[in-house]
């Protein structure tokens, strides 16, 4: 891969995180139309399974073949970033799709296309950023105090996603379609703790990377997120009048 300046890189992630505000207040007064939010007008619909593994797939091969291609292979600091993104999107992108039942929404064409070129462009900044224009961090980075933390973070956050996850799926028998109140852990607390674990992961991911591009996934996530779980958090509440009046959307006690 041919280095890329830092400063070539600057005002697309300057516009990035600023497109990132944007769909944020966007998706405050629209719901995005996949899963139970799912309604007409957004084209043609594909499985869940397909959708899932299109929107994510650049992430899962595009890291890796950037860091594979780069002047960086030998980094340990390098490699360690491209082993928890694949620990993240090797999962998301094949192993969770794989195990979605019969019962899931079919995902409109249109989210599935703009989840992958969302992952596109993210994945391009991130591997840029990473293994070509930011500083080369080097192994004593693996001790340094904002990569212990972020990393804390990022395997907290994706222990309470997964565990949310799991959870979730456990609420379905075999070919059902409906939906139940999850009960149990962090759902006690918020209606949706899968994107809590999220959230915490891509902050942790952010901390230890020490890396605008990290910090400008962090802002993407929470951008799509937070919003989402305020969706998930009203529709509860519409369908289910005996929903638990204490929980929050998405941050315990808080929102």
């Amino acid at each position: 891969m041919s280095p890329v300046p830092a400063e070539a890189l600057r005002p697309f992630l300057l516009g990035w995180s600023l497109l990132a505000a944007a769909v944020f207040v966007a998706l405050l007064f629209v719901d995005a139309p996949y899963g139970r939010h799912r309604r007409a007008g957004w084209g043609p619909a594909i499985p869940a399974r397909a959708g899932w593994i299109l929107m994510e797939l650049p992430a899962v091969v595009l890291v890796p073949a950037l860091f594979a291609l780069s002047e960086r292979r030998s980094d340990p600091a390098a490699a360690a970033f491209v082993l928890l993104w694949s620990l993240h999107y090797v999962h998301r992108g094949l192993l969770a799709p794989a195990r979605l039942g019969a019962g899931a929404s079919p995902m409109p064409l249109s989210v599935a296309a703009l989840g992958f070129v969302f992952n596109l462009a993210n994945g391009l900044l991130q591997g840029a950023w990473l293994f070509s224009a930011g500083p080369k961090l080097g192994a004593e980075w693996l001790l340094a105090p904002p990569f212990l933390l972020g990393i804390a973070l990022f395997l907290a956050g994706m222990a309470v996603n997964r565990r949310a996850d799991e959870a979730l799926r456990g609420l379905r028998a075999p070919g059902e379609t409906g939906y139940r109140v999850p009960r149990g852990g962090l759902f006690e607390l918020v209606s949706c703790p899968n994107y809590l674990g999220e959230v915490v992961e891509w902050s942790g991911w952010a901390l230890l990377t020490w890396s605008p591009s990290g910090l400008v996934f962090a802002l993407w996530t929470a951008a799509n997120l937070v919003p989402r779980a305020l969706a998930h958090h009203r529709w509860y509440r519409r369908t289910f009048p005996d929903y638990p009046p204490g929980r929050k959307a998405i941050f315990p006690f808080v929102l």
